[in-house]
């Protein structure tokens, strides 16, 4: 444990025996993930969520853009401490440069601090397990040092593979978790933070065949689970039932509990597509604010739900699947996928406004070319921009081959921010003014966070000339 050993000890033998929660009514937040190619501007984005009256919101990281535009909202903000910096960060520094200078009057109101991002997952190995309580009680400290200590709390957004049961009643922490899950529950416990776990019913659909579809939503199942006096009906509540007893085996059963992401894809596999991502979000969000709880917890809803996500992120790792990149409730630029009443007030998602999109122009495949010797050029186009969309399930997987292609060198286009040069592959692709989207498949149209001057090229009169023939061809061609 390092220096930290001492504290960790000290910290633990003077846990309050009990501690108030603050009890409010379940509410309903969005993740705000920034792993896009097309970022818009951050107040475009808090305008967004006001629009929509969401009140919370979850950052992964404490960029300072995104919290000078949330100063002055009433907005509460949950930051993250990226797992990479754990074992390594000054504490009293990280509060000052990303606390202290934002929080105040008029300012960001910052009520949580994420320590890692499922720091416990066991596709990590352990190899962040043992930084975790340590880098809290040095980040307590300091919060107490700066005065923070009774208005932000730390808390560790955890993975419900942290735990495991045949049946929920039968809920515990991995073995190999036992003494680390004590430590932390008893430091969120003595401090009043809520446990944060992140439960996707999508992605035990996805990873196993034999899984029940209809038990992954919220309106019954034909294979409901049968648990000694209960039975449960969705996999929410069987998940969420499964972690209140594995708290409650180490004396925590009452701790409040945070979802910190949840959600379902639409789009870049089968099953992901807007129907089910409408039905599973609007079921979830009518469930909890039912307040119905669940059959460990009846009439005790989550404390928080945090949607996951806020918008689509085109530039995600795929190595889970080429879903990561289409969580949003809202697409990269800010538009209502499917109609979605939060629960907030308005009855549907109001779009962003006043988004900076580039200019209206694609870029195809050539249509009086032949496509022989794209192969390179693709491969280039969707190693660097995305793709995921034509894979099998994929909105776009119903192309022809030339669609393809222009679907492959318009993301790469718009990706470069509709740089001339990158249009040319080698004589295969023409620049457009019509929109070549096909059906439900939408050929993007990049958004900038900064003016366009200076991030699209300008077109010379040269360009605009060949366009214009380019079109002339195109059209002739259709």
């Amino acid at each position: 444990m390092g220096r930290s050993g001492v504290g960790v000890v000290a910290l633990f033998t003077l846990s309050l025996l009990f501690v108030s929660y603050e009890v409010v009514d379940s509410a309903i937040g969005v993740n705000w993930g920034t792993l896009s190619f097309h970022k818009m501007r951050p107040s475009t984005v808090v305008d967004l969520l006001k629009a929509n009256k969401i009140t919370k919101v979850k950052l992964f990281d404490t960029n300072p853009d995104a919290l000078r535009a949330l100063m002055g909202t009433g907005i509460q903000v949950m930051v993250g401490i990226p797992n990479e910096m754990l074992s390594s960060f000054n504490s009293d520094l990280f509060v000052q440069q990303n606390l202290s200078r934002f929080i105040g009057k008029n300012g960001a109101d910052i009520r949580y601090v994420a320590v890692g991002n499922e720091p416990f997952l066991t596709g990590y190995g352990g190899q962040f397990q043992n930084y975790v309580v340590p880098a809290m009680v040095n980040l307590q400290q300091s919060l107490v040092k700066a005065n923070l200590a009774n208005y932000v709390k730390l808390v560790v957004p955890c993975n419900a593979d942290a735990y495991e049961a045949n049946v929920p009643s039968q809920g515990t922490f991995r073995p190999e978790l036992t003494q680390i899950m004590t430590q932390l529950v008893s430091f969120l416990n003595s401090n009043g933070s809520p446990f944060v776990v992140n439960i996707y019913p999508f992605l035990s659909l996805y990873g196993n065949s034999d899984f029940p579809q209809d038990y992954a939503f919220f309106e019954g199942s034909s294979h409901p689970v049968p648990d000694g006096p209960n039975t449960y009906y969705n996999a929410f509540d069987g998940n969420f039932d499964t972690l209140v007893a594995a708290l409650t085996k180490l004396g925590y059963g009452q701790m409040p509990i945070v979802i910190g992401e949840i959600g379902w894809p639409t789009d870049g596999a089968v099953g992901a597509n807007l129907t089910a991502a409408r039905v599973f979000n609007q079921g979830l969000i009518s469930h909890v604010l039912s307040n119905k709880g669940t059959p460990l917890r009846p009439g005790s809803p989550p404390a928080d739900v945090y949607l996951f996500g806020l918008l689509d992120e085109g530039a995600k790792s795929t190595l889970p699947g080429n879903f990561e990149r289409h969580w949003g409730i809202f697409s990269f630029d800010g538009q209502a996928k499917y109609r979605l009443n939060l629960g907030l007030g308005n009855r549907g998602l109001k779009n962003a406004k006043d988004v900076a999109y580039l200019p209206s122009r694609w870029c195809v495949a050539h249509p009086s070319r032949d496509m022989t010797l794209v192969g390179d050029h693709l491969r280039l186009a969707c190693s660097e921009a995305d793709c995921t969309t034509l894979n099998d399930g994929g909105s776009c997987s119903q192309l022809g081959e030339k669609d393809n292609i222009s679907y492959a060198f318009n993301s790469y286009y718009q990706m470069q921010m509709q740089n001339e040069k990158s249009c040319d592959f080698d004589g295969l692709g023409m620049v457009t003014f019509l929109d070549p989207s096909v059906g439900d498949c939408r050929f993007l149209v990049g958004v900038t966070d900064k003016g366009l001057s200076s991030s699209a090229e300008p077109m010379t009169r040269w360009s605009v000339y060949h366009i214009c023939i380019g079109v002339l061809i195109w059209t002739l061609t259709m």
